[in-house]
């Protein structure tokens, strides 16, 4: 069984026991968050109706709050003027640990 959830801006596939990142949440180590869903997968039975999806959430809990994605490089160059600039950014994430499905 898994599900689509809308995490942070984004729509994620987790199944139970997955661990993903998604944008900085305001929640600390050990809290439980949930998640609405966008669509569920049980074997063959597909879950689409919104009636039906209100009823169901994913249940998470933060593994890590301090987490960071990967370093982005960013470089503006101008020539002929000798402007150049270096700039880095590490966007703030969240771990995330997928409990249940119901």
């Amino acid at each position: 069984m898994y599900a689509i959830v809308k995490a942070g801006g984004h729509q994620e596939k987790v199944e139970v026991g997955d661990v993903i990142l998604v944008n900085r949440l305001d929640a600390k180590k050990g809290d439980a968050v949930e998640f609405p869903v966008a669509l569920v997968v049980d074997g063959s039975k597909v879950t689409l109706g919104a009636k039906d999806l209100a009823k169901l959430s994913v249940k998470a809990e933060v593994v890590d709050d301090e987490a960071k994605g990967p370093k982005i490089n960013i470089q503006k160059f101008k020539n002929k003027t000798g402007v150049a600039r270096r700039k880095g950014h590490r966007q703030p994430l969240s771990a995330v640990k997928i409990t249940a499905i119901a």
